[in-house]
């Protein structure tokens, strides 16, 4: 998922970057932003579905197993690949209603929905109805989702007896909560700010840092669980803690 959101906007900027050619056609500025909104809107549900998989996990154990099935893992999945389509569709067409002027420069490093609805010579009013409508129930919806399910984990969290329980049930959602807390903060970050200072410069900043950052980041957060991954990162703490003495005996020898 995070392979196939950022490769929507990074080949384009490099081949620019490289290029300096800042230009894209309008069937090209479509198509990334059809699927630019299509795997963003996947990597909410798929979190959401997630959330829901930690708290089956933890609040019921015991169903887990006969709940969490293969056959339901797949139908979330499905279900999460037909909405996000759905929705990616119902963006991207509902641009060829609006009119643009000749040239038309985008303030950003990709085609970004929300600024190509307000550079439009056309009413928007429509666009902006569909926008606000797919961001309560594909954000707002989702997010309200996985606050719930983490208000049932800590919850059940605290009526375990044991630290070593504790610590074991919250390592388990530990890596899931660091990537929802990323993705959030930054995607609001970006309008936010963007509605704040009406900067375009602070605005393709904070789209940096959701489309590039956290998409990079996910992985390495999600291998910390990964066995191998935490006896080298243990194996190299030992190495610098054994030459750190070392160095300094020879920095105090006269």
């Amino acid at each position: 998922g995070d392979i196939c959101f950022t490769s929507t906007t990074i080949p384009k900027m490099l081949w620019n970057i490289q290029t300096q050619r800042k230009v894209i056609t309008y069937e090209g500025c479509i198509t990334q932003m059809y699927f630019f909104t299509l795997f963003a809107g996947l990597d909410i549900l798929l979190l959401t579905v997630m959330a829901y998989d930690h708290f089956m996990a933890i609040c019921h154990p015991l169903y887990y197993t006969v709940i969490m099935n293969s056959q339901l893992c797949e139908l979330l999945v499905l279900v999460s690949w037909v909405i996000s389509v759905l929705h990616s569709l119902l963006e991207s067409l509902s641009l060829f209603r609006l009119s643009f002027c000749t040239f038309l420069e985008i303030p950003h490093f990709f085609c970004e929905l929300n600024q190509m609805v307000q550079l439009a010579c056309s009413d928007t009013f429509l666009n902006d109805m569909v926008m606000y409508l797919a961001s309560v129930l594909l954000a707002g919806g989702p997010f309200a989702g996985i606050l719930y399910s983490y208000s049932k984990i800590v919850s059940s969290i605290r009526r375990i007896s044991s630290t070593q329980g504790k610590f074991k049930a919250f390592s388990t959602c530990a890596s899931h909560l660091s990537v929802v807390f990323l993705f959030y903060c930054t995607s609001l970050g970006v309008y936010l700010s963007s509605a704040a200072t009406h900067s375009s410069h602070s605005s393709a900043i904070a789209s940096v840092m959701y489309t590039v950052v956290t998409p990079m980041l996910n992985p390495f957060i999600y291998s910390l669980r990964n066995k191998d991954i935490k006896r080298a990162l243990k194996r190299v703490c030992e190495i610098v803690g054994i030459k750190r003495p070392i160095v300094l005996g020879q920095m105090k020898c006269p």
